[in-house]
């Protein structure tokens, strides 16, 4: 067994919280750094990260700073003696002052096979611009982007129905996995660094409106972008005046109508005129609605054939 490491955790979302149980087990987590505490849902209370959460379970000391960059926050991280920072999908960059801070250097778990999907929606991205294969990079951190020398990697293939719901389920346990690795390689001396190729490609922020469907696009890139915005922030078009969030999308070729066009529904969902092909819709929403399968939602909500999703 490798010799443990004094550690301090950054992380926020579901997606860091098998890192931490894992480091946790194996390693000394001195103290674990996470976002603020934010508003949720319809009512706007106050809901802690899901990493605070779990950190709270296990006993470990909990810091969440609003800002990173004063340097009463980075002498207060350094009192913790960390030996290694180890961030997974904190939400906050690290200026090179904090990257010095602790000796053996800060070690990042990244959703994608770098130097494809730099930035902060790498598990999104892989799915929305229909990648063949995703999976954990372990890397050192540096002042760029994700640019940092490479420490492990391992892949996996994406399913022809992948979602970034299903996709983060897969990654986050493997990427807790590979940590883990990578460091008893560093603490043993058999795994080091190695440099990213320059060129690589992004994978940025989302936001609620990039969700907006055009089914002026081949059925394939408005099904990959359906099943990319799943369950957040979820693909949208509008039907008879109202919002409609779409999931579940399989691609079929030929459809005969014009895009954004129904051209009917069974049991199977919604299927949807494209550019070329047509989309098969399996579950559907209405605004403050619950999200439902698609023949359920139209048994009380119909939407004829011939509405043309999106327009008026």
């Amino acid at each position: 067994m490798s010799r443990k490491l004094r550690v301090l955790f950054m992380g926020s979302p579901d997606f860091a919280v098998p890192s931490l149980r894992a480091l946790a087990s194996r390693h000394e987590v001195v103290a674990v750094v996470t976002q603020p505490d934010r508003p949720q849902g319809r009512g706007r209370k106050l809901a802690p990260p899901a990493v605070k959460v779990a950190a709270q379970a296990l006993g470990l000391p909990v810091l969440q700073p609003e800002k990173l960059r004063r340097r009463s926050a980075r002498e207060e991280l350094e009192a913790f003696g960390a030996q290694m920072f180890v961030v997974a999908a904190y939400g906050k960059i690290l200026s090179g002052k904090m990257l010095a801070v602790p000796p053996m250097g800060c070690v990042n778990v990244h959703a994608s096979l770098l130097p494809r999907l730099r930035g902060a929606a790498p598990i999104h991205w892989a799915v929305i611009r229909g990648e063949a294969e995703s999976g954990i990079t372990i890397m050192q951190m540096d002042e760029g982007m994700d640019t940092g020398p490479m420490l492990l990697q391992r892949s996996v293939s994406l399913a022809p129905d992948e979602t970034a719901g299903s996709l983060h389920d897969r990654l986050a346990p493997l990427g807790a996995e590979l940590l883990l690795e990578a460091l008893d390689g560093l603490v043993a001396g058999a795994v080091g660094p190695r440099p990213q190729p320059a060129e690589g490609t992004l994978a940025p922020m989302l936001t609620k409106e990039d969700g907006l469907v055009d089914f002026g696009r081949g059925a394939r890139a408005v099904g990959c972008q359906i099943r990319g915005m799943d369950p957040w922030p979820g693909a949208f078009s509008s039907a008879l005046g109202e919002r409609l969030k779409l999931f579940g999308a399989s691609e079929e070729p030929g459809s005969g109508g014009r895009p954004g066009e129904v051209l009917g529904a069974d049991v199977r969902g919604l299927l949807v005129a494209c550019g070329e092909g047509s989309v098969r819709i399996r579950e559907l929403q209405l605004p403050g609605r619950k999200r439902l399968p698609a023949p359920a939602l139209l048994a009380g909500r119909p939407i004829p054939s011939g509405t043309v999703l999106g327009a008026g």
